[in-house]
């Protein structure tokens, strides 16, 4: 069996290439993510991944294009639901170069995290599985989530705070700006109930 592994980042990587060797499978690692932005992140998270890639030897694949007008486009009409888009473009170019590269199966690190919509992945994996051809090996790799992560901190690797697209880093703060606001009038509640 050769497996292409696409990777989204160091991090997400650590466990998930841990397990595959674990059962004797040899993964090849494969960058593909225009969904990363901006430029300074992408180029972060890339430049880890190859470094990592490095000491441990990994084999990896790369396809370098930043991507960000691209990606833009084909999640403009529906934002709120640019997480299919961006499942479809990573796992369609994993299952195309897995195909015409003789990989006899794909899967992604994607399935390592518990903040993706893991169910609509995996029909989106399998669908690109089918579409080009080449298998696609499910794995649930997110009972393995904190551990790569402790493992990745461990290891220096840079840590990113928001999935990579720029409308994820926007949901970071908005959701950081709600949780602020929500101690501000629980304290300004508590505050009142005490005079």
């Amino acid at each position: 069996m050769s497996l292409l592994l696409h990777i989204c980042c160091a991090p997400c990587s650590v466990a998930c290439i841990g397990e595959l060797r674990g059962e004797g499978i040899e993964p090849v690692g494969y960058w593909f993510n225009p969904n990363i932005h901006p430029y300074t992140e992408y180029r972060m998270r890339r430049n880890t991944l190859t470094d990592y890639a490095k000491t441990i030897g990994l084999k990896l694949e790369m396809n370098d294009d930043y991507g960000l007008r691209p990606f833009v486009r084909a999640v403009a009409a529906d934002i709120d639901g640019r997480c299919r888009v961006c499942y479809t473009m990573r796992m369609r170019e994993a299952a195309s170069f897995a195909a015409k590269n003789g990989f006899s199966q794909f899967t992604s690190t994607l399935f390592i995290s518990p903040y993706q919509n893991h169910e609509l992945l995996r029909a989106v994996a399998e669908e690109a599985g089918r579409e080009f051809g080449v298998e696609f090996l499910y794995r649930d790799f997110r009972p393995f989530f904190r551990q790569g992560q402790e493992e990745a901190r461990a290891l220096g690797l840079y840590m990113q705070k928001y999935c990579g697209c720029v409308f994820s880093e926007e949901d970071r703060y908005l959701a950081a700006k709600r949780r602020k606001q929500a101690r501000r009038a629980a304290e300004a509640a508590t505050s009142g109930i005490d005079r």
